[in-house]
């Protein structure tokens, strides 16, 4: 432990659920395998490259929201509370609302390791006051408090930024969503960025950047997979692609096949066509009314909205009740 007021708690997956995971998404037809994977410690320094490019406007206009509206979220949500932030990641964000939520304790979950136990020590570093738990699991699984975490004097409290949610379908969501609820209970709040639809060229474009961080991001899949699961993918011969379906209201990502090849992941062969794609992730958009009828359906109800000042982003305060 470094720091007197951190909590490391591990509950990370094993290799055998990457395996799994990895390995039932490459027997379907389309191959999926989920973007939760991405976060290995290089991914996640790839994903914090990616939040500064010049095309990746989510960052900048999330946190022109965060910082403009910190006081009326604080006004609105009290202080003491439990601050529980599911992918917490670099932890960049929150910084922006400690001070005001000068919240009893903070609970980041996230799936990279090294990556939370580093942001997490940080956090703790700038916020002597602040007592940290931090969870290294994968929240789309289960998404349980450590029992180290303190009650609560105000509502509980979830941040999940980023436009995380996107990454779910739309009943994916609904389920992430409601396990929320569940976790912070009635009253508890959700501040949650929600990318909105837009033209169709800023969205292809802040997903396949000019400086090719995006592709390096999702080829980085594949070093995972020969790295941890003994898999033999020639990175030469596959690519980027990522595309707005403006019908599903979705950013997709694939890795493609440059040629018709063999692959072995943990032992399995699996052949591929020219062409032929490894869908890696979606990223929904929503409108804001859109996603307060998702919300609904989770048992939320939207108590403030704030986009920034180009409309591009939405950043919503839901409660439940």
């Amino acid at each position: 432990m470094t720091h007197p007021r951190i909590e490391f708690h591990d509950l990370h997956p094993t290799p055998a659920d990457f395996a799994a995971e990895v390995l039932a998404g490459l027997r379907r037809r389309p191959r999926y395998i989920p973007p939760k994977f991405f976060y290995d410690a290089r991914g996640s320094q790839l994903f914090d490259q990616i939040t500064a490019l010049p095309e990746y406007y989510l960052t900048r206009a999330e946190v022109e929201v965060l910082t403009a509206n910190a006081g009326e979220i604080a006004r609105r949500v009290g202080t003491g509370s439990l601050l529980v932030e599911p992918g917490g990641g670099s932890c960049a964000k929150v910084r922006i609302l400690l001070e005001g939520l000068r919240p009893c304790a903070y609970v980041p979950m996230d799936i990279s390791r090294e990556h939370l136990r580093a942001a997490a020590a940080q956090v703790a570093a700038e916020f002597p006051w602040l007592e940290v738990h931090a969870s290294c699991t994968d929240f789309t699984q289960a998404m349980t408090l450590p029992e180290s975490a303190p009650e609560s004097e105000g509502p509980r409290v979830a941040f999940f930024p980023g436009s995380s949610i996107g990454n779910f379908d739309p009943e994916g969501a609904v389920g992430f969503l409601s396990a929320v609820a569940e976790l912070v209970g009635w009253g508890g709040f959700l501040l949650i960025g929600a990318d909105r639809k837009k033209d169709k060229a800023v969205l292809d474009a802040a997903y396949d950047d000019a400086a090719g961080v995006t592709a390096a991001f999702n080829l980085n899949l594949l070093e995972r997979m020969n790295r941890e699961l003994g898999a033999d993918f020639d990175l030469a011969a596959w690519h980027h692609r990522a595309f707005y379906d403006e019908v599903e209201g979705r950013i997709e990502m694939h890795l493609v096949s440059g040629r018709a090849q063999t692959v072995h992941v943990a032992g399995e062969a699996f052949a591929f066509a020219a062409g032929e794609t490894i869908h890696t992730e979606n990223s929904y958009k929503y409108g804001i009314e859109e996603f307060q009828t998702l919300a609904a359906r989770a048992g939320f109800q939207p108590e403030a909205v704030w986009t920034d000042t180009r409309g591009l982003f939405a950043v919503h305060l839901l409660r439940v009740g």
